[in-house]
């Protein structure tokens, strides 16, 4: 199976480096997941759970806890290159790695809240096997869109294209409930510049926006003659129609919310004001390096944590798993990643007030991962950490899952 890893435990060490130290919490009781103190850190009773143990068994022992309380899922399986890495081999048959994804994938499906989100990192060498498996397995109608991301930015010369971007498969439990939970972003400096205040309106900065809309699914009371301050009358375009009924835009005009142009003349157009951003920018199905960072940023940031050691070939940064914690959830809801591997997730999720369950099936489950957040407990200072003013906090529990019969 794709995340069957080493998972003996027993002959877990932690590095010098991350050697145990006070405090020390008690791990909380699940069926066949035994509690190992010295990898737990730092806070009693957060709910943040580091599991080593093969993911979908770790699951299952979890369900009861689990099920309908994950706010967003972040998968990062295997993506089958055919290359060995430093902790896995990456060269599953096809037919296997895509049964054993998608068995993954419908377990944490099981496991959403209604308005919760699986977001599943991969390449384009499964990408179009995985959509339509993902699709039969959770519902094809609960899909959202696929993200590219740009995780080089160098060029590869030695390949016939260089191939410089990633996807993330975005699904819903609930699509309308997600439409609605979602966050936006922040807004940019760029999109900022476009609101002046042509009018000197006391609300401050504005931009314009159409008036009017596809009359596809338009009802009658959407076509009609506006009057503008002027007295120049404005039907809508051929095909389309007004945004509003005829009442709620002549209330929209009287409010001094219609910009008809600085002569009167122009065509009406919506007035939406800077301070009214409501919930952010929607975001956007192209994600640059400048923005989330690349798997070379990432590279840096863990051989700054653990340097001189081997570690993760193509670990994902901070700065993405951000952005997608940050669109999925809130602070104080609960985030999962059943492929841990350098605890990425886990750490942006202490960083950024989310309740964690991360699973690894590997010895770099302690080696790596629970090292890693004992490191972000102590306020490490890396990734999103200054754009979040992290200085520390939290704790988890380490678990491992018991060998043999439960």
């Amino acid at each position: 199976m794709v995340s069957d890893l080493k998972n003996d435990s027993s002959s877990v060490t932690m590095p010098e480096h991350a050697a145990p130290q006070e405090p020390e919490v008690a791990g909380p009781s699940f069926p066949s997941l035994v509690p190992v103190k010295r990898h737990s850190y730092g806070l009693a009773g957060t709910g943040n759970l580091l599991a080593h143990g093969e993911n979908l068994a770790v699951m299952e022992r979890l369900s009861d806890y689990l099920r309908g309380r994950v706010k967003c899922a972040y998968l990062d399986p295997p993506y089958r290159t055919g290359e060995r890495f430093t902790h896995y081999d990456d060269d599953a048959n096809h037919e296997d790695w895509l049964r054993d994804v998608t068995a993954r994938v419908r377990h944490v499906w099981e496991l959403l809240a209604d308005d919760g989100s699986i977001w599943i990192s991969i390449d384009d060498r499964e990408i179009h096997y995985l959509k339509v498996a993902i699709d039969r397995a959770v519902g094809r109608e609960n899909f959202i869109t696929t993200i590219i991301w740009q995780q080089r930015t160098t060029r590869e010369n030695r390949r016939v294209f260089s191939n410089n971007h990633e996807y993330l498969l975005l699904y819903a439990k609930n699509p309308r409930k997600f439409a609605k939970a979602r966050n936006g972003l922040a807004m940019t400096d760029d999109v900022r510049g476009r609101y002046v205040n042509q009018d000197g309106d006391p609300r401050g900065p504005w931009q314009s926006v159409s008036a009017n809309v596809q009359a596809g699914h338009a009802v009658a009371s959407q076509f009609y003659v506006i009057t503008a301050p002027n007295g120049r009358k404005h039907v809508p375009p051929n095909g389309r129609c007004w945004v509003y009924n005829q009442r709620r835009m002549e209330l929209e005009i009287a409010q001094g919310n219609v910009w008809f142009g600085k002569d009167g003349n122009g065509v009406p157009r919506l007035k939406k004001f800077l301070g009214s951003g409501g919930r952010g920018l929607t975001p956007e199905t192209l994600w640059g390096a400048n923005d989330v960072g690349t798997n070379d940023h990432a590279k840096k940031h863990i051989h700054s944590l653990f340097p001189g050691e081997p570690l993760f070939d193509t670990p994902k940064p901070e700065q993405l798993i951000n952005r997608v914690l940050h669109i999925g959830s809130n602070p104080g809801d609960l985030v999962l990643d059943p492929y841990l591997g350098s605890g990425t997730t886990a750490a942006v999720a202490l960083k950024t007030n989310r309740r964690f369950v991360g699973i690894e099936s590997g010895e770099q489950a302690a080696t790596v991962a629970a090292a890693r957040l004992r490191q972000v407990v102590e306020g490490e200072g890396g990734g999103i950490s200054q754009l979040v003013d992290w200085a520390g906090g939290g704790g988890f529990d380490f678990l491992r899952l018991r060998q043999g019969r439960s």
